[in-house]
């Protein structure tokens, strides 16, 4: 039986005292888009991090190819997975060239300098982001979308199997979020790349991602296709929110309705506006008759 490219055996991650992930198990499924959503502090940045290497578990491991992230290389690690956190900074007037370029770094060696194959890699990763026409202008003078591409590029030069992006929509209006995403949708279609992503948007995740993993109090609440695990109930469950969950009527998969108090509000609202029927009830019009 093949070993899984990336998952986590029981791992237990903590701040401090503070334990965020409880033993969690989880399977990354190869090739796909793997959303991670779920309320605010229920852990799932503090698990991408893990993911990355980034964060050292208090108990249990992540696994790439079915060794211990923690047992290998750093230089490996960035070869085969790629990570772009939330807000990421890069040094005044820095060119998107030159930050794309940085993405070949773990490729570098005392003998092994910048080649044909690196240039390749960055001109690959302009024009799958559509960036190639902004190489030379500064980074802090792009759109927020533009910027997102960029950074994304430079996690595509690395080649790596797997992208993990922590909130990539984030700050973002809502062009440039369906863009930063169809980006993604495409890279695995045409590359065969994994994705792992934290959206807070949950619509988006569902017409998105291939498998949801739905996190509940630094557990997992529920994991699987969209259409098989968003229903009302789980939003109830996780995000503690009453609506209603429907086919998308674009793609088909589900779509989260809110309802709460703001229906209510809505319908009170349309009320006032229309004003009461003018036309007399029936016993008024018998009077009046």
């Amino acid at each position: 039986m093949t070993e899984p490219l990336l998952q986590t055996a029981a791992v237990t991650l903590a701040y401090d005292e503070r334990v965020v992930v409880h033993e969690l198990d989880l399977v990354i499924p190869q090739g796909m888009v793997t959303a991670v959503v779920g309320a605010n502090g229920c852990g799932k940045s503090t698990l991408l991090r893990a993911l990355a290497r980034l964060m050292r578990p208090r108990g249990g491991s992540v696994l790439l190819d079915g060794a211990s992230i923690a047992t290998l290389p750093s230089r490996e690690i960035a070869k085969r997975l790629g990570i772009l956190p939330q807000s990421p900074l890069a040094p005044d007037g820095l060119a998107v060239e030159d930050l794309v370029g940085r993405g070949r770094y773990p490729h570098q060696t005392l003998f092994r300098h910048w080649s044909a194959e690196d240039e390749a890699a960055v001109e690959s990763a302009l024009a799958a982001t559509g960036t190639s026409e902004l190489r030379a202008r500064p980074l802090d003078e792009l759109s927020g979308g533009q910027r997102q591409r960029a950074w994304i590029a430079m996690t595509l030069a690395q080649e790596t199997e797997i992208l993990l992006l922590d909130e990539p929509t984030t700050f973002l209006d809502l062009t440039h979020q369906i863009e930063v995403l169809d980006l993604l949708d495409d890279l695995v279609d045409a590359h065969g790349r994994t994705v792992v992503m934290v959206l807070h948007d949950l619509n988006q995740a569902c017409r998105y991602a291939d498998h949801i993993v739905a996190m509940r109090d630094g557990r997992i609440h529920a994991a699987g296709a969209p259409g098989d695990v968003v229903d009302a109930a789980l939003v109830q469950d996780v995000f503690g929110l009453q609506a209603r969950v429907i086919d998308d009527p674009v793609t088909g998969t589900p779509l989260c309705l809110p309802t709460g108090r703001r229906a209510d509000a809505t319908n009170r609202r349309r009320a006032r506006s229309t004003g009461p029927d003018p036309r007399p009830s029936g016993a008024e019009a018998d009077r009046q008759a």
